[in-house]
């Protein structure tokens, strides 16, 4: 294994360091490693937190700023943050109209997100909770009751983000994000697996001829292992998956490709000229696409796609401002 690490054990806080050294416009609390808006919350305005275990950059982190989160809480390597870490994250974004949690569908997630739920709503602020289970992959896995929450968490949040930011009440915000999800399907093929600093090795084996289809960013195993095949058939594959549970109607999709780690943007381009194709012919118009490296599974190979069906009002919430150190526009 090489690394740019000095220590696996301290990989998160070196990175969390490094984050607050090149973003002045974020306050990184490196003891609790919650990352928040460098000038505190805005009185009157919905907070919004997510979080989850670090490995996944730029999810979390790197989606707080105006637009998107007020808050994010890392945990160690996939593993989820710990309940007081999420309450004091949620305490530090609380301006008086209540939190919205953004939770990625894993149990340990769920469990101390939720507790840390409870755990502020006896200090009497108001907390909501989305749930991200976009992933078609597979019904159970490893981690995880009912679908698993991947690449979608972007939509999520930037749609959560935007409405949150105009001025929309908690119930309002909660709803914007729970539609988001709702309308948003994700699959994930996996070329080459991460490689834990901790572990020092893959978190998986692939034959060298070998892809796991419908993989999950923690390194799940998906539908089947299958042979390596060109890009357009792989593509195909994905379209099918994902459109085989997108909700049916007559709007556009936005077209999320998402790199998982270690795949280069060369190839992320290749994925997404198939996915137009593929979505032309099966008459499937795209109102809007993303194509980058966003939510990753460490240095694992691959892509995942990510279909949101969006009406006009979604699409006004994805068009509006944004500025993070990972997405910016407007």
């Amino acid at each position: 294994m090489k690394k740019f690490l000095n220590d696996p054990e301290s990989a998160v806080d070196d990175a969390l360091a490094g984050l607050a050294a090149s973003r002045p416009d974020l306050r990184v609390d490196r003891e609790l490693r919650v990352v928040t808006r460098a000038g505190g919350p805005r009185p009157g305005k919905v907070g919004l937190v997510s979080g989850g275990g670090s490995g996944h950059e730029p999810l979390h982190s790197g989606f707080v700023g105006p637009g998107m989160l007020d808050a994010a809480c890392a945990g160690e390597i996939f593993s989820s943050p710990t309940p007081d870490r999420v309450l004091a994250a949620t305490r530090a974004v609380s301006a008086g109209a209540g939190v919205v949690h953004i939770v990625k569908n894993y149990t340990g997630d769920n469990l101390n997100f939720d507790m840390a739920a409870e755990l502020a709503a006896e200090e009497g602020l108001e907390v909501a909770k989305v749930l991200v289970d976009d992933d078609v992959a597979v019904q159970d896995s490893t981690w995880t009751a009912g679908r698993r929450g991947t690449a979608a968490t972007l939509v999520v949040e930037k749609i959560t983000g935007a409405r949150a930011e105009e001025g929309g009440d908690l119930k309002a915000v909660a709803e914007a994000g729970r539609r988001a999800n709702e309308a948003s399907r994700s699959y994930a093929v996996a070329l080459a697996p991460g490689t834990a600093p901790a572990a020092g090795r893959p978190g998986f084996d692939l034959g060298d001829d070998e892809i796991e289809m419908g993989v999950g960013i923690h390194g799940e195993p998906g539908r089947l292992r299958a042979p390596l095949r060109p890009a357009r058939e792989l593509v195909a594959a994905m379209v099918d998956a994902v459109l085989a549970e997108l909700p049916a109607s007559g709007d556009p999709v936005i077209a999320l490709v998402n790199g998982l780690g270690a795949t280069p943007l060369l190839e992320l381009y290749v994925v997404y000229g198939h996915v137009a194709e593929e979505l032309a012919r099966r008459g499937v118009p795209i109102a809007r696409n993303l194509v980058g490296t966003y939510v990753t599974s460490l240095d694992m190979a691959g892509a995942s796609l990510t279909l949101c069906r969006a009406d006009t009002e979604m699409l006004r919430l994805w068009d509006a401002p944004v500025d993070t150190p990972a997405l910016r526009w407007g």
